[in-house]
């Protein structure tokens, strides 16, 4: 830790400013680890006009995250990584009449994202299960939200048509802070804000628990494994308001022909799911569709 230099005049100031308050509050280091406290509006209103793209119910969609990327299922969407995807990929689906939604990561950190440097160390909380080199994030932190921010310039500037930030549901989860469901809310709903204030379509991805309080944020869902743990019924307000699921199962019973899929696929059909079997790495091994 250091403080940086001041000018004659800027250290006059603070040294009356000193007199008044304390020294900790001048010349303050950008370095300085962030106060969990969020500067974001935790009762803002969601932001619904604008003319960004809002996928249709019915609308086809392919999702994959890993690999190099097969474009030529005919489908209305794809979903691909911010990061990993070039431009020249975005505009040569989108040259196809396709729409592209962009995958980046709200609440964890990414140990290979080429803006890790950014976070800093007490905004890393413990390890997601399952998923190597990911922490939980402090989404309470300013620090945090501005990275965020800027991920979604990043989606904007590849020309994305709308972005899906995942793992917005550190409050449920072992994250390493004390989050509440409120912070959730606050962060969550500060993300679809911004998207939207840059023209960007967003989805709300998992955290069903919330989807009462924050489905008139966001322009569809992305869910994964509803049917798994039996609790698809609370995505039914996106349907309500005529915003699309984009939902996806990857339990191996699901296997092409089976009863199991019969079963789940008619189900997901009737409730106006966008519905796909695919491999838990997202690279395109095998899809199958529902519609």
């Amino acid at each position: 830790m250091f403080l940086s230099l001041f000018n004659k005049q800027t250290a006059g100031h603070c040294v009356i400013f000193l007199l008044l308050i304390s020294i900790s509050s001048c010349g303050k280091n950008d370095n300085t680890p962030a106060t969990p406290s969020s500067q974001v509006e935790p009762a803002i209103a969601p932001i619904t006009t604008g003319n960004w793209y809002k996928p249709a119910l019915g609308s086809t969609w392919q999702w994959q995250l890993t690999g190099t990327i097969n474009t030529n299922y005919n489908v209305n969407i794809y979903d691909i990584d911010l990061f990993d995807s070039p431009v020249q990929l975005i505009q040569t689906l989108q040259a196809q009449g396709k729409r592209v939604i962009c995958y980046f990561s709200a609440g964890s950190y990414e140990s290979w994202r080429s803006d890790k440097s950014q976070f800093l160390i007490n905004e890393l909380g413990n390890s997601l299960a399952n998923w190597q080199g990911e922490r939980w994030l402090d989404i309470r932190s300013p620090n945090v939200q501005a990275i965020m921010a800027s991920r979604l310039d990043l989606a904007v500037q590849k020309g994305c048509d709308g972005v899906e930030p995942d793992n917005v549901d550190g409050y449920m989860n072992n994250s390493g802070f004390n989050l509440t469901a409120n912070d959730q809310l606050v962060f969550t709903r500060f993300i679809a804000n911004q998207a939207h204030t840059r023209g960007l379509a967003v989805g709300l991805k998992n955290n069903l628990h919330q989807v009462n309080e924050l489905h008139s944020y966001f322009d569809f869902a992305v869910n994964e494994q509803c049917y798994e743990y039996q609790e698809c019924e609370l995505l039914t307000p996106f349907i309500n308001n005529n915003k699309a699921v984009f939902h996806v199962e990857y339990n191996s019973k699901y296997s092409n022909g089976s009863a199991e899929l019969i079963n789940m696929c008619d189900d997901a059909i009737n409730r106006q799911f966008n519905t796909l079997v695919l491999p838990i790495n997202l690279d395109d091994e095998f899809r199958i569709s529902c519609l």
